[in-house]
C-alpha cells in the first residue's frame, strides 16, 4: 500500500490521526532521519497509531532567513518517495507560510499538531526549535505534551567518525567531492534525477552519444565530471556511466547541463525519465583546445569508469 500525501491542514483535517508524529525537513533522508522515523515506526506499532510524518514545504529558511537558504540534497518527490520507502503510512507536505511562521509554540501545537494531526507522540532531533523566532525548544514541546497528554520522544543525534550527522555536513562532503563519505551519512548513494532532454547534438557528432537532463533548481549542484550509474526511472533498466556536470567550455555551452554517457548499449529507446547515481569523482571541467582533445580526455575518463567498475563487479 503506496503512502497517503497530504499537501495541506484542510485535506488532512479529519483524516490523519490517531498519529505517531515524526517531524523535520528530513531534506535528503539520511541515516540520522531513518533512525528518527525507525523510533517512530516502532513506537506505533506498540500502541496501534499511524506512522506519521510532517515536512515542511518550502524550506522554512526561504521565509525567516532568504539570505541563508541552502541547496536541497533532494527534490520534494524524491524526500517522499524516500520516506515512503521507509513504510511511513502518511505524510503531511505543510507549506511554509508567513501565517505559519508567526504561531508561538502553544498556536502550533494546539491547531496543528492536536485540532488537525489528532498527534498521540511526537519524534524529533534534540536540536528541534519550532514556532515564532524559534522559542519552541524541547523543554517547551515536553511541557505542552505533559499538559495536552501526548508523548515527547527526544533522539540525539547519530554520529559518524566523531561527527553528527546532518544535511549540512552531506552537503560539504559533496561539495569537496567526498562522495564515499557523503554516501555513508546518506545511507545510499546521492542521486539526480530529471526527465531526458535533448541536447545540442554535440556530443554525437564530436564525442560520443549522452543523456541529458536539466538540474533542479535550489538542489545542490556537482561540478566536474563523474563515475555513475544511470537508471531508467520508468523501467528496470540501469547502465554504468560517466556523468559530466557543467557548462560544456570547450563548445562556449551556456548554462549548467548534467550529460551522461552509458558505457553500456542502450539497445531500446532512449527512456523519458532517468536518475543518475554518483559513485566516485574524476576530474574537475575544464576547457579543451578543440573537440578532439575533448574527445581524448572522454576516452581516458572513460577507462577510468570502466577500470572502477570492473572493481566493483569482481567484489560482488
Amino acid at each position: 500500500m503506496s503512502v497517503q500525501v497530504f499537501r495541506s491542514l484542510e485535506e488532512a483535517r479529519g483524516h490523519f490521526g490517531p498519529a505517531a508524529l515524526a517531524i523535520g525537513n528530513f531534506d535528503g533522508v539520511h541515516t540520522g532521519h531513518r533512525a528518527l522515523i525507525s523510533a517512530m515506526s516502532d513506537h506505533a506499532a506498540a500502541h496501534a497509531l499511524k506512522k506519521s510524518v510532517l515536512t515542511f514545504h518550502p524550506h522554512p529558511t526561504v521565509l525567516v532567513a532568504p539570505d541563508r537558504v541552502p541547496p536541497m540534497l533532494c527534490t520534494l518527490d524524491e524526500r517522499l518517495a524516500h520516506l515512503e520507502s521507509l513504510g511511513v503510512d502518511q505524510i503531511l507536505v505543510l507549506p511554509f507560510t508567513p501565517e505559519l511562521s508567526r504561531q508561538t509554540p502553544e498556536e502550533f501545537v494546539s491547531s496543528v499538531l492536536l485540532d488537525t494531526l489528532n498527534t498521540k507522540a511526537t519524534f524529533v532531533g534534540t536540536n528541534f526549535h519550532f514556532g515564532y523566532r524559534q522559542a519552541g525548544t524541547p523543554a517547551v514541546l515536553t511541557e505542552l505534551g505533559r499538559q495536552h497528554d501526548f508523548a515527547t520522544i527526544f533522539l540525539e543525534p547519530i554520529t559518524y567518525r566523531g561527527g553528527i550527522v546532518s544535511s549540512s555536513a552531506i552537503r560539504k562532503a559533496l561539495t569537496d567531492h567526498r562522495l564515499g563519505f557523503a554516501s555513508r551519512l546518506l545511507g545510499r548513494c546521492f542521486s539526480v534525477s530529471g526527465n531526458v532532454v535533448t541536447g545540442q547534438g554535440i556530443g554525437r557528432k564530436e564525442t560520443a552519444p549522452t543523456l541529458n537532463i536539466l538540474p533542479v533548481p535550489d538542489q545542490i549542484l556537482l561540478r566536474g565530471v563523474y563515475v555513475t550509474r544511470t537508471y531508467d526511472l520508468e523501467s528496470s533498466r540501469a547502465w554504468p556511466s560517466i556523468t559530466n556536470i557543467g557548462v560544456r567550455p570547450t563548445f562556449q555551452g551556456e548554462g549548467v547541463t548534467i550529460e551522461s554517457f552509458l558505457l553500456a548499449a542502450l539497445r531500446d529507446d532512449t527512456p523519458r525519465r532517468i536518475c543518475v547515481e554518483f559513485r566516485r569523482f574524476v576530474r574537475e571541467e575544464r576547457q579543451f583546445e578543440n573537440p578532439q582533445a575533448l574527445k581524448q580526455q572522454i576516452f581516458r575518463d572513460v577507462a577510468r569508469a570502466q577500470a572502477y567498475w570492473r572493481r566493483v563487479n569482481n567484489l560482488l
